[in-house]
């Protein structure tokens, strides 16, 4: 049986639709699965009239509602709708470990940036950051170096960047392990190895190469970015010491904004 607050948030994309948006959108996003067409703003907005309606009372209530607007999803819309109510902050108390095999399946099935960068900055996030604060277990970080060594490149991504948010409390440890893995091997060591499916994971070949992928490129530079927004001097000091293994693009991103940026891809 869906549940209303399903129902809702279906018959209110499908009130907004603009199909010549939703071309654009899809084409942008080059999403397979089809957008309704209605804008970031009014998807706010729709979500500001619904959600409050249809309150869920437990774990299981919004895990439910979450993965049946995720995994029945006809349109890209529905699953921003899963992200954004998972995200509320009257739900923070059920960000906790018990949410994260959700969270992994939606970063898994997503396979795409605008999921995962969402689900990795603010949900996993926010689920690093209440462990880190109660400093009673090292459960999920040890979970996210797990992520950053497996073969799937989107939990690569989430790994690398759930703590973009963190600033001053970053636990530098846990970033430089999660980066670790996926610093590329120094050019006289690498292979000839095609570069891995983004989607990829499975196959025991699969790590190396994707190292080289552009997701977590673009992830490492980001990560190390906005950390050096409060330790320049640490990010300049790990660029110097790993740039035989960071791409052009990481050294790029990361220094930005401090002045060792490098040409190239």
């Amino acid at each position: 049986m869906t549940h209303q607050l399903v129902q809702k948030v279906r018959d209110g994309l499908r009130q907004g639709s603009n199909p010549a948006k939703a071309a654009q959108m899809q084409r942008y996003m080059k999403s397979a699965m089809p957008f309704r067409g209605v804008s970031s703003p009014d998807q706010r907005e729709l979500w500001r009239q619904i959600f409050p309606a249809y309150p869920l009372s437990s774990l299981s209530e919004w895990t439910a509602a979450a993965l049946e607007l995720w995994r029945n999803a006809g349109f890209r819309e529905e699953r921003y709708a899963a992200i954004a109510l998972t995200d509320l902050k009257v739900y923070a108390r059920y960000r906790t470990p018990a949410a994260i095999p959700m969270l992994e399946e939606m970063i898994v099935t997503g396979a795409w940036w605008d999921y995962v960068d969402a689900l990795a900055t603010h949900h996993l996030g926010d689920i690093l950051r209440a462990e880190q604060q109660q400093a009673a277990s090292s459960e999920v970080s040890k979970l996210m170096e797990q992520w950053a060594r497996g073969e799937n490149l989107w939990k690569r991504r989430a790994a690398i960047l759930c703590q973009i948010r963190f600033k001053q409390h970053t636990e530098l440890d846990l970033l430089y392990a999660c980066l670790e893995p996926n610093l590329q091997r120094p050019a006289s060591n690498r292979d000839g190895g095609a570069i891995a499916s983004r989607g990829s994971s499975t196959g025991g070949s699969a790590a190396p190469d994707i190292t080289r992928d552009f997701f977590i490129r673009k992830a490492i530079g980001w990560a190390l970015r906005q950390y050096a927004r409060v330790d320049a001097r640490e990010v300049g000091r790990y660029v110097a010491a790993h740039r035989d293994r960071l791409s052009p693009l990481s050294v790029r991103e990361a220094t930005r904004h401090i002045g060792m940026a490098e040409s190239g891809d």
